[in-house]
């Protein structure tokens, strides 16, 4: 059995970048090639080039009017007009024409006081050289155009054509071979439908449009199984081709089919194995053949560190590219972010404006949560020496988005409903777009969002036993002396979750004490959770009882995914969750789920969100996703309303 790799050790990113540079040999490993001047834009020079052609070529007007030798205007001045002969003394010319022979200067047309068939009169001297562009006053044929090394402009195109350039030597595109790898990989390009076990390879096409945006060109080499030979084989074979750089996707940690490291090692030698940097420490970086050879992370998130740390340096050293720097901004921390001393952590955030401050909110830290990928806006750090970050705290945040998305971001924090993403389709689809940027931290904790004004909106559906009301008893205790205005987006349905067919009959709460039944539960803090801890109170069952009472989850999809895989019997959730996964539903409560504001921090995104929740057209597409009610959607809510039952 092969024996599981072991980290050489750790290292600085820095550290790493610099070994790797260090054994490439740049100059013989990226050759030259000549390609037409017009297609030129974003290459990068290989040698300097001089102009062969001046430009202009000849002296032009560089105004519209008449064309005169200077020395025979000066006696023109106000008052006294000249008179000028047209054909002889004068030639009458547009901007960009020869200056006709004898002529040295250009007389503006608006100076011109009076003009006849034969001749014009002016109260305007003309100085040597006025409004004309001289023989090379932009380009002077045989001068140092555009050096060696310059990554080239579409200005600098133009200026090549202008000075008689058709051709220029360039270094060539870079070339990255990627070879995915693994036993439960499958080809996305055979659209499979995975079994347990068996993931779809994707994160090729996350490194081609990575690759793509650094101007390279990219070859996906289809999944090669965990089998040392044929891996071998795959990589010898990508370094003997044109690439100059081969990534290795997963097989770089630490499992006993792991081979990336061993491969390296046997065709060449292992530079870096570890970073400190999480996600993305299992990076490898290797040498084969004066090639650069890359083990890159199986997960997503990981594999993407691993290129924005590593690979982008490296090729923008290779192609003599300035590296990107991304925009550095400040904001403001949502909640609280440990983290472990030792290891730098990179942080993916939701950014956006909440009043006068920009808010971002900590994403799923785990490094195969693609979904942060596609949610993020920004990156935070935290250094090696940080625990972490507190909730309140201003951090630089590195934005992957335009900061211009920031300020059409609605930061909704608090419960979790199916509603929001319906909502979030509908903002994006408006003539000034929304982006809706929310996080499922249950419905105590988008009150607690609104307290730190770290929020625009918090989705709540806390109910109080004692009044039989929706939110505003929660309001009064939690969040003291702040004016808070509810809306209702829906009542919704709640009830027990479970396999289609309910093959245990489960029927109400009472059954979740029974033996066989493995529960799963909603985080704390989640108005679902406490509606299960109200339900269980009324049957008497002590949370002890329930099995899998500890285990938990942060959407109501998650717990119908658990019970569709048999990871749970059943778990407390919507009908629109059950329904989307056709599950069986067992109803126990309808309740209000509203969205919580504070008026002070309303912006033109809330009043969109107001005006658009109380359409016709909204309600009905909430009514499609079933165990919903829209009698109350739209509405302001008073303190007592409850449920408003008819």
């Amino acid at each position: 059995m092969q024996k599981r790799n072991v980290y050489l050790h750790t290292m600085p990113v820095a550290e790493a970048l610099r070994l790797a540079i260090k054994a490439l040999d740049r100059d013989r490993l990226v050759r030259r090639e000549t390609i037409p001047a017009q297609l030129a834009s974003g290459r990068v020079l290989a040698r300097p080039v001089y102009a062969v052609c001046s430009s202009p070529t000849f002296h032009s007007a560089a105004m519209d009017g008449f064309a005169v030798r200077a020395d025979t205007t000066f006696a023109a001045r106000e008052g006294h007009p000249l008179r000028l002969a047209k054909g002889t003394q004068c030639v009458a010319v547009n901007t960009g024409h020869p200056l006709p022979e004898g002529m040295d200067g250009v007389l503006m047309v608006e100076k011109v006081v009076r003009e006849t068939a034969d001749f014009i009169e002016t109260e305007t001297p003309v100085f040597p050289m006025q409004h004309v562009r001289r023989i090379g006053e932009d380009i002077v044929a045989t001068e140092l155009l555009l050096p060696q090394n310059r990554q080239l402009s579409p200005y600098d195109v133009g200026g090549l054509l202008s000075a008689g350039i058709w051709e220029v030597l360039v270094w060539e595109k870079l070339r990255i071979a990627f070879i995915p790898t693994g036993d439960e990989v499958l080809d996305f390009t055979l659209r499979p439908q995975p079994s347990p076990g068996q993931v779809i390879e994707s994160n090729s096409q996350i490194f081609a449009g990575l690759a793509a945006a650094q101007d390279c060109l990219f070859e996906r080499i289809p999944p090669v199984p965990d089998n040392m030979e044929a891996l071998t084989q795959a990589v010898r074979t990508a370094v003997d081709g044109e690439a100059h750089i081969v990534v290795v996707g997963a097989g770089s940690s630490a499992g006993s089919k792991d081979y990336s490291r061993s491969i390296i090692e046997r065709l060449g030698r292992v530079l870096v194995h570890g970073i400190d940097v999480m996600p993305g420490k299992p990076s490898i970086l290797g040498v084969i053949d004066g090639k650069l050879v890359v083990g890159a992370p199986g997960y997503p998130v990981s594999a993407v560190v691993c290129f924005e740390e590593l690979l982008i340096p490296i090729l923008s050293w290779l192609s003599r590219k300035t590296r990107p720097e991304r925009r550095k901004i400040g904001v403001e921390i949502s909640r609280k972010v440990p983290s472990k001393l030792g290891t730098e952590e990179l942080v993916r955030l939701a950014i956006g404006r909440v009043g006068s401050k920009l808010v971002a909110s900590p994403l799923s830290r785990g490094a195969g949560m693609i979904t942060t990928l596609i949610r993020a806006q920004g990156v935070t750090r935290i250094p090696v020496d940080s625990e972490g970050v507190e909730a309140g705290s201003m951090v630089q945040a590195e934005l992957l988005v335009p900061e211009s998305e920031l300020d059409q971001t609605l930061i909704v924090i608090g419960s979790h409903d199916n509603i929001v993403d319906v909502l979030g389709n509908d903002l994006m689809c408006l003539p000034r777009p929304v982006r809706i940027s929310s996080s499922h931290v249950g419905s105590m904790g988008g009150l607690t969002a609104l307290r730190t004004r770290s929020t625009l909106m918090a989705g709540t559906h806390l109910f109080d036993e004692a009044s039989g009301d929706f939110n505003f008893p929660f309001f009064s205790k939690y969040l003291p002396g702040l004016d808070v205005v509810c809306v209702n987006l829906a009542i919704r349905h709640q009830g027990l979750i479970v396999a289609k067919g309910n093959p245990l009959n489960i029927r109400s709460v009472e059954d979740l004490a029974r033996p066989e039944v493995r529960f799963i539960n909603r985080q704390r803090g989640a108005g679902t959770r406490i509606l299960l801890d109200y339900h269980l109170r009324q049957a008497g069952i002590g949370a002890e009882q329930v099995r899998g009472y500890e285990k938990e989850e942060f959407t109501h999809m998650a717990v119908a995914v658990n019970v569709l895989t048999g990871t749970a019997s059943c778990g407390l959730g919507i009908f629109a969750a059950a329904k989307a996964l056709d599950l069986d539903f067992i109803p126990l409560a309808r309740e209000r789920y509203d969205l919580a504001f504070l008026p002070e921090l309303m912006d033109w995104k809330t009043e969109v969100v107001l005006e658009l929740i109380s359409s016709a057209g909204f309600k009905a597409r909430i009514e499609a996703l079933g165990g919903y009610e829209t009698t109350l959607t739209g509405r302001v809510m008073q303190p007592g309303e409850g449920l408003c039952e008819k």
